[in-house]
């Protein structure tokens, strides 16, 4: 790794620093490559009264058509791929939340357990609001997989089989590579990453049973851009996607019938959410 200045910015290209090709792909996908405003060539062409035998005319009703067939066949294609998402009852659910004692993941599990959901929390600490309606906490670091296991079956006995993982739970460091001790390192891609592995293996096994489910990731921006002083957070995140995209590939997950797809069961894999 070479280790050098980056020179300072010229002015002159900093108009140009935003643009990427997702973003520019982005914009032509909800305007002249959209059906919608497809379709507005040849109304407008047919208001200045060109005749349904133009050129013109045809080639735009040609283009129009192309672009509604691929907008109809990507729906067909995430159909086939991901099946429809399950129906959710709220009061027949048991949701599992990682990291629900505070912050972002307290705020999930009251409200689905004031909308009537069954909600155990997995934390090491106590809720920070003291209690919740609906809302269990069992005591867990979810960095260790034993503790996992053992909390699963627990869960299992007392609430009944989850049918809703969130994966929420994560640690900061906030210092500079070299700062960052080998021990923080490993709590950090042991609680943001290896616990979404010691989930998974704990309460998908129940969810293949029941067949339905829904697995639902919160990721971070940072796993696609890295930021400074949090290397090892960034990394742990970016990991986030290739998890879930290799459980949605595997038979039994994916296109098949699981969380992703949908063939004898009914799953739905929450996606990666974003902090």
């Amino acid at each position: 790794m070479a280790i050098h200045h980056a020179p300072p910015s010229s002015p002159s290209d900093s108009w140009a620093s935003p643009l990427s090709i997702d973003l520019l792909l982005k914009v032509a996908n909800v305007t002249f490559l959209h059906p919608f405003v497809a379709w507005m060539i040849p109304l407008c062409l047919r208001a200045q009264v060109y005749p349904w035998t133009s050129p013109v005319m045809q080639s735009a009703i040609l283009y129009a058509s192309l672009l509604t067939l691929f907008f109809f066949l990507g729906i067909l294609n995430r159909q086939v791929a991901y099946s429809k998402p399950r129906v959710v009852n709220l009061g027949e659910e048991v949701i599992v939340i990682t990291g629900g004692a505070s912050g972002l993941g307290l705020l999930v599990a009251e409200v689905y357990g004031m909308r009537g959901a069954t909600v155990a929390v997995l934390d090491i600490a106590e809720l920070e609001a003291g209690e919740a309606r609906g809302v269990t906490v069992y005591k867990c670091d979810v960095g260790d997989a034993e503790q996992v296991a053992k909390v699963a079956a627990q869960i299992e006995r007392e609430l009944g089989t989850p049918t809703i993982l969130i994966n929420n739970a994560g640690v900061v460091n906030g210092g500079t590579l070299v700062d960052t001790s080998i021990s923080q390192i490993q709590r950090s891609i042991s609680v943001n990453l290896l616990a979404h592995f010691y989930t998974l293996k704990a309460f998908l096994p129940g969810m293949i049973r029941s067949g339905h489910g829904t697995i639902v990731t919160v990721s971070s921006v940072l796993g696609t851009t890295g930021a400074a002083r949090l290397t090892d957070y960034a990394a742990s995140k970016a990991g986030h996607a290739a998890v879930r995209g290799g459980a949605d590939a595997e038979p039994v997950l994916g296109a098949g019938g699981g969380a992703g797809g949908c063939g004898e069961g009914d799953y739905s894999g929450g996606g990666c959410g974003v902090e």
